[in-house]
């Protein structure tokens, strides 16, 4: 399996400014690839510059095992769609007519145009004006565009962003079975970790133009696991117990709770079998998950030596 996206030192500067800074990107093939930060992180001209929209100040861009020129630039983006901040189209053709004329621009046969609409299960509408469609179809439209010509990698900025709460969960399905239902390996941004967490299986993190994370999204959720808290019937037996595994024996909240520290799954179970033995009565157990910026405060906190 090779890596489908691979940048080494990639940059982009903007006068003093540096958007993207060094940025090594590694996106294996066959996956749903999270790229996650804030607004203004670089996650955008990251994107663009993968695309060959915006030209690096340094480093470079392998896309499908090959080093990106200016030769091979067009021969490497037949093979990728993308959907980079809002979707195109004209609002007085229909959806057929617009992917039509996509399917022309690309050199794709028109009978492509059923595949890409069953995908994105706009077959029914797809004789409606585009200007009668909401947001969401408007996105399902803009992917479908960007899947004419079965490409082999797809590219999608914050497509979720405006929309309900169905469409979103419409593009959730939509994303996560993109890979089984296409070929296609997607990398998609966001901003939002919980959104994340529900389409993706590796992840990176950016802040400032620099990747403070890259893994498995398993191993980042054992960094976006926050606090605990317990809630008891007799808080009072549960504090020797807190006590006897060197946990802070905080004061007893509302409603009978205790705020504890993030645990391992193994001590947590341990723990509240041990809080049960001692007859203290676990009713409630919510573990609290950490705001990226939290995530981003631990990533980058200063390792203890010793």
């Amino acid at each position: 399996m090779q890596n489908v996206i691979e940048t080494d030192a990639l940059c982009k500067r903007y006068g003093s400014h540096l958007v993207v800074d060094h940025l090594a990107l590694t996106v294996p093939e066959g996956c749903v690839y999270g790229f996650l930060g804030p607004n203004g992180a670089g996650k955008s001209t990251t994107m663009k510059m993968l695309l060959g929209l915006v030209h690096p100040t340094g480093g470079t861009v392998r896309l499908l095992g090959r080093e990106m020129t200016d030769a091979n630039r067009l021969a490497l983006l037949r093979q990728t769609g993308s959907l980079i901040e809002s979707p195109s189209g004209y609002l007085h053709l229909t959806a057929r007519e617009n992917l039509e004329i996509v399917a022309d621009l690309k050199g794709v046969p028109h009978k492509d145009i059923a595949r890409v609409l069953d995908i994105v299960q706009l077959t029914n509408d797809q004789h409606r004006k585009v200007g009668q469609y909401s947001l969401g179809m408007k996105q399902r439209l803009g992917i479908a565009m960007a899947l004419l010509g079965s490409p082999k990698l797809l590219v999608l900025d914050e497509p979720t962003n405006g929309l309900d709460p169905a469409g979103i969960q419409e593009m959730r399905e939509l994303i996560r079975t993109m890979p089984t239902a296409t070929g296609a390996t997607v990398l998609i941004s966001s901003h939002l970790l919980g959104e994340m967490e529900q389409m993706v299986e590796q992840v990176g993190i950016i802040d400032h133009g620099r990747m403070l994370f890259e893994g498995p999204l398993t191993e980042l959720q054992r960094h976006s696991k926050g606090a605990l808290t317990l809630r008891l019937l007799h808080p009072a037996k549960a504090l020797p117990v807190l006590q006897a595994n060197g946990l802070p024996t905080a004061a007893v909240g509302e409603d009978n709770t205790i705020a504890l520290p993030p645990l391992r799954d193994d001590l947590l179970a341990g723990l509240v079998q041990a809080l049960a033995d001692s007859g203290a009565g676990v009713v409630g157990l919510t573990q609290h998950t950490r705001t990226l910026e939290e995530i981003f405060l631990t990533l980058t906190a200063p390792k203890e030596v010793g």
